[in-house]
């Protein structure tokens, strides 16, 4: 399956008009919560959400088609971009200026909506937590993640409930 940007690009806008306002996120959990519905959604579903390619960064997974999609969304006129300075980190701020298009499954709206709950960490918790999933560890420094990896998650970050009764 080919990576589509059009879900991804709607994925992000949602996010963005769910949690943009708040003060801890910016892209670096954005990043984070973009790997969660997707590796989430494949470990559920057994299929790709937006099919992202996710590269293993030192601070955890990053889409490779995140500016892009950014920037496109920006000169489409679905969100603005400012940079925010900080005694510490200049970050990123995105916020929607429409209502995001909502036409995912049952399915996609609730592992998207799921995810949402990670956006109250801020971009060194999330990170941090990134850093325990398997898909992550698997990987070798800079490689694009492999999906399969969800399969062989720890109990704390598997989304998939197993019946414990066979």
């Amino acid at each position: 399956m080919e990576f589509n940007k059009e879900k991804f690009k709607k994925v992000l806008h949602y996010l963005i008009s769910e949690c943009g306002t708040k003060d801890n996120v910016g892209k670096t959990v954005f990043y984070k919560l973009l790997y969660f519905a997707d590796f989430n959604f494949f470990e559920l579903y057994e299929t790709p959400l937006t099919n992202e390619s996710y590269r293993k960064l030192p601070y955890g997974p990053a889409p490779i088609h995140f500016e892009e999609a950014i920037k496109e969304l920006s000169n489409e006129g679905k969100i603005d971009v400012e940079l925010v300075p900080s005694y510490y980190n200049d970050r990123f701020k995105y916020t929607s200026l429409k209502e995001p298009e909502v036409d995912f499954t049952k399915d996609e709206l609730g592992v998207i909506k799921e995810v949402l709950k990670l956006s109250d960490m801020n971009a060194t918790q999330i990170s941090a937590y990134s850093h325990g999933d398997m898909p992550w560890r698997a990987a070798k420094e800079y490689d694009i993640m492999k999906y399969s990896f969800v399969f062989y998650r720890d109990p704390k970050y598997s989304v998939r409930s197993y019946d414990d009764t066979n």
